[in-house]
Order: C-alpha cells, then structure tokens, then sequence
C-alpha cells in the first residue's frame, strides 16, 4: 500500500519533463499578477509552494533577491534546478518536502505563491497555517488552482474526472472552501477572481500518463452527462473541457 505522498512523488516524479514544457502550466494570464505584486520589492524573499516544474520560479526570480522552489517530488525539483540554470537564475534554490510540514523558520517570506498544488494537499487548512507562520508581517500570499463550482451537479462532475484522471487529486475547492479555511487560518482575503482554463483532452490526459481504463472512464462519464454539466464545462466530442481557475490573494497582519 502506498500513501498519499509516495503516491504523489510517484505520478509526479514520472512527468517532470512534461509538466516544464505544458503549455497550460507554462503560461497563464496570472504569472503577470504575480510579477505587478513583487515588482516593488526588489529585496523580496518569495516561497514558491508545490513549485511543480518551477513556472512561477522562473517568472519571478529575475525581481526579487531570492525564491525557494518547494515540492514534494526530487524529479520535479532536479527539473527546476536544471531549468534555472539554463535561464542563468541564479537566485532560485529547490527545498524537498510537503507542503503540509513546511521546514521554514516564522516569518522567512515577504510573499507566498502557490499554483496547480493544492488540489493534491491533504490538509488545505493545516497548509494555510503554515504559510501563515512562514510569512512575515504583512506578507502577501496568492494561491491560484482549479476551482469547483458551488452547485453539487457540476461539482461531482469535476471531482470525478479529476480523480480519474490523476489517483494523487484530493479535491478541488470551492470560493467559499478557500475563504473560509484562509479565514481560520488567520490570513485575511483581499481579491480574488476566477479565469477560464480550457483544457484539451488528449494532452491532459498523456501528461498524467492516465491509464487506459481511467481515460474510457471519463470519456464515457462526461457522454452520460445531463446537458447543463456538458454546457457548463463546454465539453466537446473529443473530451476536451473548460474549467474555472481561482486567483485569490491574502495577507497577514
């Protein structure tokens, strides 16, 4: 028996190299949010939490004094390392280990920046805490991750493929999940907006390496669907769907 973190070392260690050259990780409307927030801050020491193959690294390394690429995976962090020095970063160190245990000393980061990570936390609220504790006063922290709808219909749906898709997905939130755990945790909401995500079926799934079996699944599950799901997601005859990313921002005090 496996446990969720060797589960989640294994898919991901098997698909560091597509992850770097993913189109859907590489570029999104929010690395420019991220860059407008550290601009001023020259001096700014930035965690990048559940870094992935390092996206939000790379774009704000150049402004800032220095990043910590964080991950669960070796393969995922290696892929980092090398991809930074290809792109003469020399300000970006990789740090291995959950983002439920956080190995940081209080208040060590001016920002916290989180992206396509928390769906696979165990513990959304215990994270939350910790980057709490690892942010300095009147640090700013900016999660961005698929969000679920608040209608259980269109949540099931999603939750489904996700997990199909992907035995290491815990859960997809919703806008009211994350405001009220961020406000548990003791770091107050200041914005948030959802964007839209088209996700195109055939590289989704051979990014995950989806098993045969699991992919039919899901090909079979979204034909079965009511038309208000198949319309809300702008699920086509090839699989390929459209899904809500939240951008949210919080700060400590």
């Amino acid at each position: 028996m496996r446990d969720h973190k060797q589960l989640v070392k294994t898919q991901f260690s098997e698909q560091a190299d597509a992850y770097l050259n993913s189109t859907v990780h590489a570029q999104g409307a929010e690395f420019e949010l991220l860059k407008q927030a550290v601009k001023q801050n020259p001096q700014a020491s930035v965690l990048d939490l559940g870094c992935g193959a390092g996206h939000v690294s790379f774009n704000i390394a150049p402004l800032v004094k220095k990043v910590i690429a964080y991950d669960l995976s070796l393969a995922m962090l290696d892929v980092v390392s090398q991809a930074a020095k290809s792109k003469g970063l020399t300000n970006v160190a990789i740090v291995e280990g959950m983002a439920e245990l956080l190995p940081f000393n209080e208040n060590s980061f001016d920002f916290v920046f989180s992206r396509y990570s928390a769906h696979h936390w165990t513990d959304l609220g215990g994270v939350l805490r910790s980057v709490k504790r690892v942010l300095k006063p009147n640090g700013l922290a900016a999660f961005i991750d698929v969000v679920t709808p608040e209608l259980p219909l269109l949540d099931t749906y999603l939750q489904s493929v996700e997990v199909l898709r992907d035995a290491s997905h815990v859960r997809d939130y919703s806008v009211a999940e994350w405001t009220k755990q961020l406000g548990e945790s003791g770091l107050i909401v200041t914005k948030y907006h959802k964007q839209k995500l088209r996700l195109e079926f055939s590289s989704w799934i051979e990014r995950m390496r989806t098993p045969l079996v699991f992919r039919d699944a899901i090909l079979a599950l979204q034909q079965a669907l009511g038309q208000e799901v198949r319309d809300y997601f702008e699920i086509d005859q090839q699989g390929s769907f459209t899904t809500d990313v939240l951008v949210i921002w919080a700060m400590t005090i």
